[in-house]
């Protein structure tokens, strides 16, 4: 099934988006996550790349059965604008820019998500204990 590219629009500027869902494994249950694509300087220019992590809470049949989390355009409005700030150039041509949990989540939230490497490294940090951090 191939995903649906969402615009967004910024003063000056137009982006295209791209949200495929995605299970990451925790150390006792999965978690919905989603792998984020963004394009900001047609289909040439460095692309945006984010994995994202739901942080809904657990129910009685596990995080990934019952999580109906998807990103909204203010979550994307708001990865852009951390990763233009990061040194992300939409018009540089070619490339990915990768906005990382171990490089630019530091001190930056996006409610209701966590930037994670999970998808990318499977031992970076548990996304279970993560979660479980965030709605404490």
């Amino acid at each position: 099934m191939k995903g649906r590219l969402r615009k967004l629009r910024t003063p000056g500027r137009e982006f295209a988006w791209t949200a495929d869902i995605r299970h990451i494994p925790g150390s006792t249950d999965c978690h919905r996550g989603f792998r984020l694509r963004v394009w900001g300087g047609g289909k040439n220019g460095c692309l945006l790349q984010a994995d994202l992590l739901s942080t809904s809470g657990p129910s009685p049949w596990g995080f990934c059965t019952t999580d109906v989390a998807h990103p909204l355009p203010r979550d994307v409005r708001a990865l852009v604008t951390r990763a233009l700030a990061a040194g992300w150039d939409p018009a540089a041509k070619g490339g990915t820019f990768v906005l990382t949990e171990r490089e630019h989540a530091a001190g930056w939230e996006l409610p209701g998500f966590l930037v994670t490497d999970r998808l990318r490294n499977p031992k970076a940090a548990d996304p279970t204990r993560r979660v479980l951090h965030s709605l404490a």
